[in-house]
């Protein structure tokens, strides 16, 4: 007899709405489903090509030490991180994968905000083509921003998270700001009574905050999907087609991913980005390797050169960060500081994309971790990558 959906995750369909989808159990498998709930665009491989998990028993029962009690083996720790997919490249090769019995290898999962990260990508491949200069105000490419806290910075201001931005990134909040701009996305439920507000709209509505443009470094996620409004508007395209066209595409990713768009189609590109573990790893890997791939020059290695070396160190401590204590931000992508020049781009939930030049390693983790933030265990999961990336393959 086939299994029923009640049967496979524990809840039933119905249960998932979007009041609850991102809490635990139902982000098991919403976070594998994102289109079953929320408007999406496809950005589409060449050929899509399904791909088969392979045998990782032995590096799955690798003892590790690591400071999280019980977590002998790195399988012990993915099940305490509340793993989903994990991929380890070395020097381009699959060395060993691993997903977790509600997850899939060719399961398009939402990676929260490493889809910064991915839009930065995008937004680089466009400057070199000189479609967009940093250096320009965003009042530039949208002059509607001019009442808002985006009227007078940069766009490198925007890509570096050094806006002045009067708004709390309060993900448990149900009143704020914060859960107006979700509605906006399409990610909560509509408010009874409450205004109906586009991302766009509700972008122009920021205010700014006392201090000037390009000062500490602020996290905000309007910023990223500012960018995404700009990168639309200068190339009258969309985001998805584009992604698709740039990236997807020339890197030869293997399944097609998709973006969350709102009511009239602009893209969630600060979160909303859905691939599988494998493709992102292969992000990566065009990173590490200076952004070509089959013959092609995809990402720009002057933007590559810039992304992994610049950043203001000074900015990202006065933004009170107690991650990456070396750390700099640049691009929507975190630099380590440390010897290993190490990068990555990371996501609420447990969602990584962790780089590690000096020994030509890759790793990519996607989660369904109930507390979108929980600084221990992030702590805990860069100790493990360092660990994974020192491993002889």
């Amino acid at each position: 007899m086939t299994s029923t959906f009640k049967d496979q995750h524990g809840f039933a369909r119905s249960d998932v709405t979007l009041a609850n989808w991102r809490t635990a159990p139902f982000s098991r498998w919403s976070f594998q489903n994102a289109h079953d709930l929320v408007p999406t665009a496809e950005i589409r491989a060449s050929r899509p090509d399904p791909e088969t998990a392979i045998a990782s028993e032995a590096f799955l029962s690798t003892r590790v030490e690591t400071d999280v009690e019980g977590a002998a083996t790195v399988r012990d720790f993915l099940d305490y991180a509340h793993t989903d997919g994990f991929v380890v490249l070395r020097d381009g090769r699959i060395v060993a994968d691993y997903y977790a019995p509600h997850a899939d290898v060719n399961a398009r999962h939402l990676i929260f905000s490493i889809s910064k990260s991915m839009t930065a990508i995008i937004s680089g491949i466009l400057e070199a083509q000189g479609v967009i200069d940093p250096d320009r105000l965003i009042t530039h490419y949208l002059p509607e921003a001019g009442g808002s806290a985006y009227g007078t910075c940069s766009y490198r201001d925007v890509l570096d998270m050094r806006v002045s931005l009067d708004f709390e990134e309060a993900y448990l909040d149900p009143l704020g700001a914060f859960a107006r701009y979700r509605r906006a996305t399409l990610w909560n439920p509509p408010e009874p009574g409450a205004q109906t507000e586009t991302l766009a709209s509700f972008l122009m509505t920021l205010p700014k905050a006392a201090h000037a443009h390009g000062g500490p470094f602020f996290y905000a996620s309007p910023n990223s999907d500012l960018l995404g409004v700009v990168i639309e508007r200068v190339t009258g395209r969309r985001f998805s087609d584009l992604m698709s066209e740039l990236l997807w595409q020339p890197m030869g990713a293997k399944n097609d991913a998709y973006v969350t768009v709102d009511a009239i189609g602009t893209p969630r590109c600060a979160g909303g980005i859905c691939m599988t573990a494998r493709d992102l790893a292969r992000v990566g890997e065009l990173l590490r390797t200076g952004g070509a791939a089959n013959g092609r020059q995809i990402v720009p290695e002057a933007w590559i050169a810039d992304m992994t070396t610049k950043g203001d160190h000074e900015a990202w401590v006065a933004g009170l960060n107690t991650m990456l204590p070396n750390g700099r931000y640049r691009s929507q992508w975190y630099q380590s500081g440390e010897a290993d020049g190490a990068f990555c781009a990371i996501g609420i939930h447990g969602q990584w994309l962790y780089v590690d030049p000096s020994t030509k390693t890759v790793i990519v983790k996607q989660s369904s971790q109930p507390n979108p933030l929980d600084d221990e265990l992030k702590q805990d999961i860069f100790a493990f990558f360092r660990t994974i990336s020192a491993m002889a393959f």
